[in-house]
């Protein structure tokens, strides 16, 4: 089966590989001019681990990242974490996003990777999708899969009037840098006052990730490290998290992302009989909940597993989209139940009840 995938990031990357072992000739069609991405590290969960043992990179994954622990504090420090929850659901691999993008381009072979190939959008017929790229060829195919992102082109195709809405007030700050004098086992999440949490934690051999987010962050003034500060200042007391106002304060200008949260609304559908959306471009979720890479690769497996179990390929859509949209519906109960956390002990208690859920249903 031809399969072109519009989007070069983690979740299109996955689905390259994933169908390739399946049989799939694949084309992957990604707009910049080079395999990079777009963050700092990323959380992957033993849920998605499985699907990159299943393609034959697991083991190399391991060795990128480090293991994180998930503790949850309050702005004085004090610890909290769900009672009643196994260790497994407080644990997931953190891994440096530009690694990862990178390991997966070589598992796919970088000469099945469009560099500057922008795909605009697409025309569907009964017998092939025909791919249209900016400047350039079209592309034919059996199958298209979108994971062109929440700003997805694809999407808008696929779903008119469904473009990204911003999380209004919702801005995210992070870096990688070198590690320091800070705690070797991070500091996980800080939930603070007028709801800004952050916090830091290794994210591989001699490097360390810090990030800091706000809801209603309210008027963005100073520079982005100032920004950052400011929000920062709200998780600590007492003199916790002094150590991270030194790595914010030290991270050149340059190195900080600064994000306005961006979501996708629900959608009246993912798919139609030849395309399929999958990752950001099917439920862009905020980052809050550091799962939304996990859940776009948990789309690749059951995508997978219904092009090879099913009699045809609308047949085979059709299955995965009422699969996911309706693990998505609990999704957003979750995200928004962690988002509306008054204190780190409640946080805790939702955070745990989401990630056992994620990991054992």
């Amino acid at each position: 089966m031809r399969t072109v995938i519009a989007g070069g990031g983690l979740v299109g990357l996955t689905a390259a590989a994933s169908l390739q072992s399946i049989g799939h000739e694949v084309t992957v069609l990604e707009q910049a001019p080079e395999v990079r991405a777009a963050g700092a590290g990323i959380g992957l969960w033993p849920n998605a681990l499985r699907e990159f043992d299943r393609i034959g990179v697991g083991a190399r994954l391991r060795e990128m990242g480090a293991w994180i622990d998930t503790w949850f504090f309050d702005p004085a420090g004090r610890p909290r974490r769900a009672a009643g929850y196994d260790a497994d659901d407080h644990r997931f691999l953190l891994v440096p996003r530009p690694g990862l993008n990178r390991l997966l381009a070589d598992r796919v072979g970088r000469d099945r990777i469009r560099l500057g190939a922008l795909a605009t959008g697409y025309t569907e017929t009964d017998t092939e999708v025909v791919v249209h790229v900016d400047g350039g060829a079209d592309v034919r195919a059996d199958l298209l899969i979108g994971a062109d992102g929440v700003h997805s082109r694809i999407r808008a195709v696929l779903v008119p009037g469904s473009q990204a809405v911003a999380h209004e007030g919702h801005f995210a700050w992070r870096a990688v840098v070198p590690a320091g004098r800070e705690r070797p086992e991070g500091s996980v999440l800080t939930i603070g006052r007028e709801r800004a949490r952050g916090g830091y934690a290794p994210v591989a051999p001699g490097q360390t990730m810090w990030m800091v987010n706000q809801f209603e962050a309210g008027p963005l003034t100073g520079t982005k490290r100032e920004r950052a500060l400011a929000r920062a200042a709200h998780l600590a007391e007492a003199g916790w998290h002094e150590d991270l106002l030194e790595m914010i304060a030290a991270t050149p200008e340059e190195a900080i992302l600064e994000n306005q949260i961006t979501l996708v609304p629900p959608l009246p559908r993912w798919t139609s009989p030849r395309v399929a959306l999958i990752g950001d471009a099917a439920h862009g979720l905020s980052p809050h909940i550091a799962a939304g890479g996990t859940l776009g690769v948990e789309d690749v497996g059951v995508l997978r597993a219904r092009l090879s179990d099913s009699p045809d390929t609308a047949t085979a859509l059709t299955r995965y989209e009422q699969q996911r949209a309706a693990r998505f519906d609990q999704v957003r109960e979750h995200s928004a139940a962690v988002e509306l956390a008054s204190d780190a002990a409640e946080f805790a208690e939702r955070y745990a009840a989401f990630s056992h859920w994620m990991l054992t249903t």
